[in-house]
């Protein structure tokens, strides 16, 4: 029901910056809360930032200060501006949102993600 298209992620020298974007696409009734996970080699996915649809914001402690969630919703886009990072930031980084859809009648909630966009910071 929902499709999403990430884009941003690269190579970057410790202390640079980058941002990520993630729009959603396809058949949903309306998008509730949007974030940004990620996944370095040989850990478990972890969450990054997260924002609600009243702009409620919850960052992993690891990033506060550093990164920025926000999110447009005219453009059912969620993005994750990146500052001062550091080699321990590199990783896939994965936008999830949680939607609610119709099946028939029914209004039912579930989470899509996107697809990955690799992070690397070089020391």
């Amino acid at each position: 029901q929902v499709q999403l298209g990430e884009s941003g992620g690269g190579l970057v020298q410790t202390g640079g910056s980058l941002r990520l974007s993630c729009a959603a696409s396809g058949s949903f009734h309306s998008i509730q809360a949007m974030g940004w996970y990620r996944q370095a080699p040989g850990k478990q996915r972890e969450l990054v930032a997260a924002i609600t649809s009243d702009d409620t914001i919850n960052y992993a402690d690891p990033v506060k200060g550093r990164f920025t969630i926000s999110r447009d919703n005219a453009k059912n886009s969620v993005f994750l501006q990146m500052n001062s990072l550091k080699p321990e930031d590199t990783a896939v980084y994965y936008c999830n949102v949680d939607a609610r859809y119709y099946s028939g009648s029914f209004l039912l909630s579930g989470a899509s993600w996107g697809q990955g966009t690799q992070v690397t910071v070089s020391s």
